[in-house]
């Protein structure tokens, strides 16, 4: 019997929202120079979910149901494989090796502490101090976030070869290392942090507006980032401002979300959405999580893309936004962190601030504009500009270009909407 539209949809949506919980639990039993095969059972769970679902229906609580299968694959791994392979660490590996312990040893690996503590372990074991960032996030968008390698070379502005290439190369690491999966030392933390907080964020961007998915916005994703961003805050050695900063832009920015689609889910941008039906309760979280993370001497890329969506968030209109004080953050933001996406969204100010020909000015000067080739918000914003220049001809080339580079529906029927706006 193939399986329907419907519950692929489901399954799909279901485990990628937890398949890093249980690889992070299964990499604590196998030990992290085991990750792939935690991966493994992860994947044959999910094909288990398919075969036993298509017939038996969704059960009641699937997330449940999702767990208990995944140990049950991962003891019957270990009891199979402990003669081959060395299971846990150095200080459980003779306990899951051993017939009569190894029921009661993964118990207690799998229930001695939250999933949330496996989790950031997990997270912090990837931003390992040998590792680039890149292959630190890459590496945690993969297993722990269910990015693939087409999301994750999108992000990254690169080809999937060079994902894969460099997944390859950090599972090698690890097994041939066997990286604890420990909260690092207070001395290590504040180093491994930014990488963790650099993937919750683009784990939260992939949510906030998805590029491989049907749903334009995937509340599943945000609210994930979100509580991995809060599980930070809760630990007294990661409760640093970047981290309060952090979780303060994804407030700000996930309390517009109820009006940025339209009923039927088209895109409505933000000059004609309904503020009415922002959230504002969560705005004042936001603004709560600023206050917590204004201490310290140090002003993160955070602190001042949460000033920017501010700035947007208690403007009363759009016309009524302080476009000026947008563009001196992202000034700001370029001189501290440069790079080409922030390059692209100063111009979106330096646009509103001093008109369509100053921004192409500045577009047509960023440094190695060669890696936006492949983003379709270029090819918009070069739209858009030439659209206030009155020049209709090259603003429709633009934005069939940026057409052919998204995979939204969503996101291409308002490209089309702008070309037949010049059209008319």
């Amino acid at each position: 019997m193939p399986e329907s539209p419907q519950l692929l949809s489901t399954v799909n949506h279901l485990f990628r929202h937890q398949s890093g919980k249980m690889v992070a639990v299964l990499t604590r039993i196998f030990g992290s120079h085991n990750i792939e095969l935690a991966e493994d059972v992860v994947q044959d769970t999910l094909v288990t979910a398919l075969e036993q679902w298509k017939i038996k229906g969704i059960p009641e609580k699937p997330e449940a149901w999702l767990f208990i299968v995944a140990k049950n694959k991962a003891l019957n791994v270990i009891k199979k494989q402990r003669n081959n392979i060395l299971f846990g660490d150095d200080e459980t590996q003779v306990l899951l090796q051993s017939g009569y312990t190894i029921e009661t040893t993964f118990k207690q690996l799998a229930e001695e502490e939250l999933i949330k503590d496996d989790q950031l372990r997990m997270m912090f074991a990837c931003c390992h101090p040998q590792l680039s960032e890149e292959s630190q996030v890459t590496l945690i968008l993969k297993t722990l976030c269910g990015f693939s390698t087409a999301e994750i070379a999108k992000t990254f502005l690169t080809s999937e070869d060079t994902i894969s290439k460099r997944l390859y190369r950090t599972k090698e690491f690890f097994r041939q290392q066997k990286v604890k999966l420990e909260i690092p030392s207070v001395g290590e933390i504040k180093n491994r942090t930014d990488a963790v907080l650099n993937s919750i964020y683009l784990l939260f961007n992939e949510g906030y507006n998805s590029t491989h998915s049907e749903e334009l916005i995937r509340k599943d994703l945000i609210t994930e980032a979100m509580m991995l961003c809060k599980f930070l805050t809760e630990n007294i050695h990661t409760q640093l401002p970047k981290v309060y900063a952090l979780l303060a832009l994804m407030c700000f920015h996930s309390s517009r979300n109820d009006s940025r689609l339209t009923s039927a889910g088209d895109i409505i941008l933000l000059p004609m959405q309904d503020r009415s039906k922002w959230n504002y309760e969560m705005i004042e979280q936001a603004n709560e999580y600023m206050n917590q993370a204004a201490f310290g001497n140090t002003i993160s890329t955070y602190h001042l893309e949460a000033a920017i969506a501010y700035e947007h968030c208690t403007a009363e209109s759009f016309a009524q936004t302080n476009w000026q004080k947008v563009l001196e953050y992202y000034e700001w933001l370029y001189k501290i962190s440069p790079s080409q996406i922030t390059a692209l969204n100063r111009v979106v100010a330096i646009l509103q601030v001093q008109g369509p020909t100053v921004a192409l000015q500045h577009l047509e000067a960023i440094p190695d504009k060669k890696k936006l080739e492949s983003f379709y918000l270029y090819y918009s914003l070069l739209g858009e500009i030439h659209s206030q220049l009155y020049d209709k001809t090259m603003a429709q080339k633009y934005f069939e270009a940026a057409i052919k580079l998204t995979q939204s529906k969503a996101e291409k029927k308002m490209l089309k909407n702008k070309i037949a706006a010049l059209l008319n």
